[in-house]
């Protein structure tokens, strides 16, 4: 899943709804976050994000971020997120070998 734009109060309802759509039509049980495009991400939507985890976690599955930017990861740090989280550089190399082209 690719995430772009800002991420808040407002954003946060409509990725909240992508994710539970997504982790509801699908059996996924490993999902990486690309927040490359992500400028900004408030409290609110790493609160989406870690609801996220959970409900993959509970299903006995795994999700990982891939590239944030400098202001995210700071996010992520100060709020310990970044020991909860998987966090990647870059979407792993595998995953965009795995992809189906078109």
């Amino acid at each position: 899943m690719t995430i772009v734009g800002e991420i808040d109060l407002y954003t946060a309802p409509r990725l909240q709804s992508e994710l539970d759509r997504l982790l509801d039509e699908s059996a996924a049980a490993f999902m990486v976050v690309d927040m490359s495009g992500v400028e900004f991400c408030d409290s609110t939507g790493m609160n989406v994000l870690l609801s996220a985890l959970k409900r993959l976690r509970e299903q006995g599955g795994v999700l990982e971020m891939a590239g944030p930017r400098p202001a995210v990861r700071k996010i992520l740090q100060v709020t310990g997120l970044d020991s909860v989280f998987t966090v990647h550089e870059a979407v792993p190399e595998e995953l965009l070998a795995a992809e189906p082209k078109a």
